[in-house]
């Protein structure tokens, strides 16, 4: 098949002043590029194509085309020391200078030796599968320099004041090669709505913290906190607070531990997204496949926006997750993420924008550290359809060690605001207890509690609106002593349905929820 170079994206792919730069690169390219083509191995998921970069190279363009619509290949690039980047499905050239790179891309110096166009098979229909790169080498630059481009570090907290802060913990900027929303754009969006902080969760690249820093002195009241989408091609999870990168070749050049290791060793959080997305190519690995090592998880996003109009469903297909890991006993919190590509604007039918869902972290203070030490300590609630839903704050009467309240018993309260003429309930080792009505703005509904004999047990609030959870808390756990933590404690009899007038939960299957669609053109990650 002849060489048939994709078309370029909307302008609006690429940040202003950059775009042009591109265009006017195109009737400058060397005469001679590299051009590197075969046949793709069909062993494994990932596969590298090496080329040579000689001395004087300041500026190098890579062209890369799957030369088939019915398959989609990802691409990264690597110098000899190691990551420059990864566009993943980004169809235009990747452009990486001194002083400047297209988005999903890393600027500086470029040294000389044994470069690797990083390549990944996420859809394969059509054998033998081929592609085709063209490496353009440049001794002069074509791109602005970008200014604006400086090492991360984390700024000073934005509030001193401990309380819940509210946030979304999934959005993407441009720097994702299916996004379009620059950092001005979200953290506007951001601010419009309420919110304190945003997380960016960038496919496989830690681009976006270059320019995390001259973004956050335009906003002082919006948290920027960096982050990662870990998008492999079993399961996408956010690194929450990672700034270096990690490869998602799982279980071929790394394993999940390894790379969770490596997540926690940079201070960051691993959070499961969207676990039950089985919707095929519309969205390529996004239901959770991978075996989660013990003990390794912090979080797991209990509600996403895609999908908005089946989101309740989606929503407690991972709630029923969540349990289950829990159950093993894991501690991890209950996040929620919109998952937004467009800071709220054009939205389709499977997109939410930013803060729908909203995360509640309650903190010390708004400050990256801090938050992430909230959600270690599971002071975390998610409004599943946005921070106006009701409120829900769970104490007990027995001071906690961070999440685990070390006593013989205990008492349990849900302060619910918001819900008046709804109802809330707790939730005793994933088994819900029965419902009560709410009949005030400012309500508590109260538990007597009591450790087990052996091990840990778990306590939740829900607040239901037309019988589902609309908002949902993390756990506290009950133990009578610190070496019971981690230990599941049994299952409690649940009265039964009607018993108190006040109703019972459906059931949930735990296991993945599929949805059959009709995809035209190229996938939609999460």
């Amino acid at each position: 098949m002849g060489y048939a170079p994709r078309p370029v994206r909307s302008p609006l792919s690429f940040r202003g002043p950059l775009l042009a730069c591109l265009l006017a690169c195109a009737s400058a390219l060397a005469a001679d590029p590299l051009v590197l083509e075969g046949e793709v191995p069909t062993e494994g998921g990932f596969f590298s194509v090496p080329f040579e970069v000689p001395p004087g190279t300041v500026e190098l363009e890579v062209r890369h085309d799957d030369l088939a619509s019915e398959n989609i290949l990802d691409w990264g690039l690597e110098d000899p020391e190691g990551f420059r980047g990864y566009g993943g499905g980004n169809e235009e050239p990747a452009i990486v200078g001194e002083k400047a790179a297209s988005r999903s891309y890393l600027a500086g110096p470029l040294r000389p030796g044994t470069w690797k166009v990083t390549v990944g098979k996420a859809k394969i229909r059509k054998t033998p599968a081929h592609y085709r790169i063209e490496v353009h080498l440049h001794t002069a630059a074509r791109l602005a320099p970008q200014p604006e481009r400086q090492p991360y570090h984390p700024v000073d907290a934005l509030s001193s004041q401990p309380r819940w802060y509210a946030g979304d913990f999934h959005v993407h900027s441009l720097e994702s090669g299916d996004a379009k929303a620059s950092l001005d754009e979200i953290a506007r969006y951001a601010r419009g709505h309420g919110l304190d902080f945003v997380v960016l969760t960038e496919h496989n690249t830690t681009s976006t913290l270059d320019f995390l820093v001259d973004a956050q002195s335009r906003s002082p009241d919006v948290l920027l906190v960096p982050g990662v989408e870990y998008t492999t091609y079993s399961g996408h999870a956010n690194a929450i607070g990672a700034t270096r990168y990690v490869p998602p070749r799982v279980n071929e050049d790394i394993t999940l531990e390894e790379a969770i290791d490596a997540f926690h060793r940079q201070g960051a959080l691993f959070s499961i997204n969207h676990p039950v997305y089985d919707v095929g190519d519309l969205c390529i690995g996004c239901a959770w496949q991978l075996t989660v090592p013990s003990g390794s998880v912090d979080a797991i996003e209990v509600a996403n926006g895609g999908w908005e109009k089946l989101g309740r469903f989606f929503s407690e297909g991972a709630i029923s997750y969540w349990d289950w890991l829990l159950s093993q006993g894991q501690h991890t919190a209950a996040l929620g993420g919109s998952d937004d590509h467009r800071a709220g604007v054009d939205l389709d039918f499977t997109q939410s924008a930013i803060g729908n869902p909203t995360t509640l972290v309650y903190a010390r203070e708004l400050s990256v550290a801090a938050l992430l030490e909230g959600i270690r300590n599971n002071r975390t609630v998610v409004k599943l359809q946005g921070p106006e839903d009701p409120m829900v704050d769970l104490t007990s009467s027995v001071a906690p060690t961070g999440d685990t309240v070390l006593a013989q018993s205990a008492r349990l309260s849900a302060r619910v605001t918001g819900a008046q003429g709804h109802q809330v309930r707790f939730v005793h080792n994933g088994v819900r207890l029965p419902l009560v009505e709410v009949t005030s703005e400012d309500f508590v509904v109260e538990q007597d509690i009591t450790a087990p004999e052996h091990g840990e047990d778990r306590f939740r609030a829900e607040v239901w609106i037309n019988d589902h959870p609309r908002t949902v808390t993390s756990h506290l756990w009950i133990a009578r002593t610190a070496d019971m933590r981690g230990i599941p404690g049994p299952v409690p009899q649940v009265m039964e349905p009607g018993a108190c007038g006040c109703g019972s939960a459906p059931g949930w299957s735990a296991g993945v929820l599929a949805l059959t669609v009709l995809v035209l053109g190229r996938r939609r990650r999460s």
